[in-house]
C-alpha cells in the first residue's frame, strides 16, 4: 500500500519531508529508529512498527535492544544516557501527561542536544505522532510497505 493511498498526496510528501529533515538534523539514525519505534508502540501503530523495526534492523541495531525497547527504563546497560534522554522525551511528547513535557525531562534531553538537534528530535517526534495517527486512524495494518 502506497502512502497516497492512504491520504492525499500533498499531506503525504509534506509528512515525509518533516520525517526525512527531522531524521538528517539528528544526524543519527540508528537513534532516529529508536525514537520512532518507541512512539510507535506507544500509539499501537503496527504498521510504523513493521515499518521501522525492518530499517532499524537494517542499520544493524541488535535484537536485545530492539526487544526490550518497550522497557528502556528498566533495561539497566543497554541504552546509553543520550538514548535513554530521548527516549523519556519521545514519551513525553508522545503521551503529553498533564498537556506539557515535565522539565526534569526536558532539561534531560538538553544535556544530551544542542539546540538545533533537540529541535530536530522533537521534529521527529512529532513526524511519527502524525503518521502513527494516519495510519492508526485509516487502520492501515502491517505489511504491504513499499518505500
Amino acid at each position: 500500500m502506497s502512502r497516497t493511498d492512504v491520504l492525499d498526496p500533498e499531506v503525504a510528501r509534506a509528512l515525509s519531508a518533516l520525517s526525512a529533515a527531522a531524521k538528517k538534523g539528528l544526524g543519527d539514525p540508528v537513534l532516529a529508529e529508536l525514537v520512532v519505534v518507541r512512539a510507535s508502540q506507544l500509539n499501537h501503530c503496527a504498521f510504523c512498527l513493521d515499518v521501522h523495526l525492518a530499517i532499524a534492523r537494517e542499520l544493524g541495531v541488535r535484537a536485545e535492544r530492539l526487544d526490550l525497547l518497550a522497557a528502556w527504563e528498566e533495561a539497566e546497560g543497554v541504552f546509553d544516557e543520550r538514548e535513554r534522554a530521548a527516549l523519556a522525551l519521545t514519551e513525553a511528547v508522545t503521551v503529553l501527561t498533564d498537556r506539557r513535557v515535565p522539565d526534569e525531562v526536558y532539561e534531560r534531553a538538553a544535556k544530551h542536544f544542542g539546540d538545533r538537534e533537540l529541535a530536530h528530535l522533537i521534529g521527529l517526534v512529532v513526524a511519527i505522532n502524525n503518521w502513527n495517527r494516519v495510519m492508526v486512524g485509516r487502520r492501515i495494518p502491517p505489511g504491504g510497505h513499499q518505500p
